[in-house]
Parts: structure tokens; sequence; C-alpha cells
């Protein structure tokens, strides 16, 4: 999945926004054929403290509306969970994807991490 509306930001400048309120949002939708169901959802995008969620959201809840319904028993089930989660803002997926972007950070400082696998297994990385 690809990680919208963070260009040029590193991931300690991502930290800090998601301290200040940011959040990794995805956003379900719902494809419906008369006898077939699909659920899916969208790239992730990161939504400032400030921003409204909707802007990114308003072609989902369009397809959900549109192609969702069809599909019995599933299409009008999944639709209506799809479009709560719109209306809520999204699905929060912020614990997921930060963590992900903070052990693949090029900028971090790995130095004091002392993971000596040959001899005894020892691992010792510091709390922060």
């Amino acid at each position: 999945m690809l990680i919208k509306n963070i260009d040029g930001l590193s991931v300690s400048q991502i930290k800090e926004l998601v301290n200040r309120g940011g959040k990794f949002v995805i956003f379900p939708y719902t494809i419906s054929f008369i006898i077939m169901t699909l659920k899916r959802s969208s790239d992730i995008y990161f939504v400032r403290k400030e921003e409204n969620s909707f802007k990114y959201s308003y072609s989902y809840v369009l397809i959900n509306f549109i192609i969702g319904w069809w599909g019995l028993p599933w299409g009008p089930i999944y639709t209506i969970g799809a479009i709560y989660n719109h209306i809520i803002g999204g699905k929060d997926v912020t614990a997921i994807v930060l963590s992900e972007l903070i052990q693949n950070d090029p900028e971090a400082d790995t130095s004091t991490y002392n993971i000596n696998i040959e001899n005894n297994q020892t691992y010792n990385i510091p709390r922060n």
C-alpha cells in the first residue's frame, strides 16, 4: 500500500505531527456484483490534525453508494460498515504504520544496539 500525503517528511517529522494529533487512516469500500461482494481498502493517507479526512475519502464514499449495495446478503452489510468508517474519519492504522516507519528509518542511530547472535544470543535493545 502507498502512504499518501507524507512527501518530503522525515520519520522524525512524521512522529512529531502524530504527537500533535495527526494520524494514518485507510478508507474501506465495497464493490458488489449480484452474487459476489468484495471488501477493499484505500491506500494509507496521513491526515494532519487540522485537516478534514473527507477530502481524501469522498471518492470511496461514492464507490460505496454507487456499487457497494448490490451484492446480497453482504453488500449492504459491508457498505454500512464502510460508510460508518468514513463518518468517523477513516480506520485508524497509525500504530501499525508508525511502527513500520520507525523500524525502517534510515536516519535512526542503531549503533547503540548490541546484537550478538553468533555466540550467546544476547539482545541489548534500549527502551525509549
